[in-house]
């Protein structure tokens, strides 16, 4: 497997989400830090650089997933699965709050998933808030 993502990949996996975050939603273009092109099951753990196991990653998302792929459930404190953009569908384990700026996760995948990669934390939601205002938010 190659070592680097190439650039028509990144492009390709940016273009197929709208360049928005596959975890929290924040769009690339009201960021000011460089999105990634992740590996949702790490190479290190046996990932490779298809199509199936790329996800368009905001810096935020990227550093909190890290080589992850399981959290606990804060519910049930049971280990499960972090969310898979390929596998499962966004909506089936999260939803927006009245507001539209925090996300409540549905399933122990969705709560697991908000709890390890922070999805509200702070700076994200200020921004959720700011473009709700100007009718950018939420993206889809």
């Amino acid at each position: 497997m190659p070592k680097r993502i190439s650039r028509a990949r990144k492009e390709q996996v940016g273009k197929r989400v709208g360049y928005c975050c596959e975890y929290c939603l924040s769009q690339a273009d009201y960021s000011p830090d460089p999105f990634s092109v992740e590996h949702i099951i790490p190479a290190s753990k046996g990932g490779t650089n298809g199509l199936d196991n790329l996800a368009y990653s905001c810096q935020g998302c990227n550093n909190r997933k890290y080589n992850h792929t399981e959290a606990i459930d804060p519910v049930t404190n049971i280990i499960v699965q972090l969310f898979h953009p390929r596998q499962q569908r966004w909506a089936d384990h999260f939803q927006w709050n009245p507001s539209q700026t925090i996300l409540t996760g549905l399933t122990p995948t969705g709560r697991a998933t908000i709890q390890k990669l922070e999805l509200n934390r702070k700076g994200v939601v200020n921004l959720r808030y700011i473009l709700v205002l100007v009718g950018e938010h939420p993206p889809h």
